[in-house]
Order: structure tokens, then C-alpha cells, then sequence
């Protein structure tokens, strides 16, 4: 006698999935089966799950389309505020002011609670300083290490996470890993209370286009 397997439920799902027509032809049968809803105990029919999962699909896509104009409008508050702050730079006609706008634009315009700068030509910076300032190839984040350049703001101690900002000459911004020998001028310091303002995970890019655009206007200052 002829032994067959048994059917299994991967041999109904190829069968249904390869005969389209199926349903079709037994709509009596579509219409009785019952699922679980996911919602509870009670029983619904396939249509009906069929209804539940499509609205799970678009609450997930009004999600998603939600977080991207949130987003999207972050992004657009953060390039008003740099324009607003590139603005400021420009308008200022006076050099020697320039430091002072570059601090009090960034108070201002992107709620920075502590800032400072210093640089070499007119700055009391140590060799120690000027030193770690010319190794960075990207901005220092992360918490308060006591350095020396954390002292040139004017609350220190609250300083629970920084970020170091090494200014450089225009020429010598270039996408090479390596900043060029005596390219930084000066050092540009950030501050704030909460911890997780400045973090060594976060990314960087956004600083270093700020310590570009305060290079570009204070290296009329550095006399070399």
C-alpha cells in the first residue's frame, strides 16, 4: 500500500501562494475563517484582520511621516539660527569685537549656556593647550576633564560636558585628517550643566562647521 506524506501547513502556504484564483472559486470559505485578534481574545474574520493589519501599516507610516517633519523642522531652526549667527560675524565691522559676537551669537542663537575662546596672538593659552588644540582632527565632546581651557569660562565648575573647538586657518580646512603645522590660531570652548549636552558619541559635523565659519572671521586677528 502507497504511503503519502502527510500535508504539512508549509504545502497549504505554497498552494495558496501559487493559486491565486483559489479564494475565488471558494469565496464561502474565505468568508468563515476566523483569526485571533491581536487585540484580544475574540474571534474576527480574515477581512477583518486583513483591515486591522492595513491600519497598523498607516498609524506606523503617520508615525514615521510625523518624525520626519518633526525633524525636518528641527533642522530648519538650526540653519535660521546659523544663518542668523553668520549674519552677526559678517556685519561685524570692528575685528576686535569679533570674539565677543562669536560668544554672545552662540549664547543666543543656539542656547549654548557657557562659551570662550582664546587665541594665540592675544591669548595667555599654555604650550600644553596649543598642543592638544593642533592634535585634534575633529572636536573634543564629552565630559569635564578639568582641563586648562575649561578655566577660561566663567563658571567652570558646571561644566559637566564640553566641547573644544579648534580654530584654524582657512587655507588649512580641508578634508585631510592631518591639520597642517601651525594652522590652529586659537581654541574655541563650550560648556554646559547637562551631561548629556556634549557627548563623545555624538557627531561632530555641525561643530566643526561653526569652527570653520569662527576661523574664517577671527583669522583677522591672527596675525600670521
Amino acid at each position: 500500500m502507497t504511503q503519502f506524506a502527510p500535508i504539512t501547513e508549509d504545502d497549504i502556504a505554497d498552494f495558496l501562494a501559487h493559486t491565486p484564483g483559489f479564494f475565488e472559486r471558494h469565496a464561502d470559505l474565505l468568508a468563515s475563517i476566523q483569526l485571533t485578534s491581536p487585540h484580544g481574545q475574540r474571534a474576527i474574520s480574515l477581512q477583518e484582520r486583513q483591515a486591522e493589519m492595513l491600519r497598523e501599516k498607516v498609524r506606523g507610516l503617520e508615525l514615521k511621516a510625523a518624525d520626519m517633519i518633526r525633524h525636518g523642522q528641527e533642522n530648519m531652526h538650526i540653519a535660521d539660527s546659523l544663518h542668523r549667527w553668520t549674519l552677526g560675524l559678517l556685519s561685524t565691522r570692528d575685528a576686535t569685537d569679533l570674539p565677543a559676537v562669536v560668544i554672545d551669537q552662540l549664547r543666543r542663537q543656539f542656547q549654548v549656556p557657557q562659551a570662550a575662546i582664546s587665541l594665540w596672538a592675544t591669548g595667555t593659552a599654555s604650550d600644553e593647550v596649543r598642543a592638544f588644540a593642533a592634535s585634534l582632527t575633529t572636536p573634543y565632546c564629552g565630559d569635564n576633564p578639568g582641563l586648562e581651557a575649561v578655566q577660561w569660562l566663567e563658571h567652570p565648575e558646571e561644566a559637566k560636558s564640553i566641547a573644544l573647538i579648534p580654530l584654524r586657518s582657512v587655507d588649512a580646512v580641508a578634508p585631510s585628517v592631518v591639520p597642517a603645522p601651525g594652522s590652529t590660531f586659537g581654541l574655541l570652548v563650550l560648556g554646559s550643566p547637562d551631561a548629556q549636552r556634549f557627548q563623545s558619541s555624538m557627531g561632530t559635523d555641525f561643530l566643526e562647521r561653526l569652527g570653520q565659519l569662527a576661523s574664517a572671521a577671527l583669522e583677522r586677528l591672527n596675525p600670521a
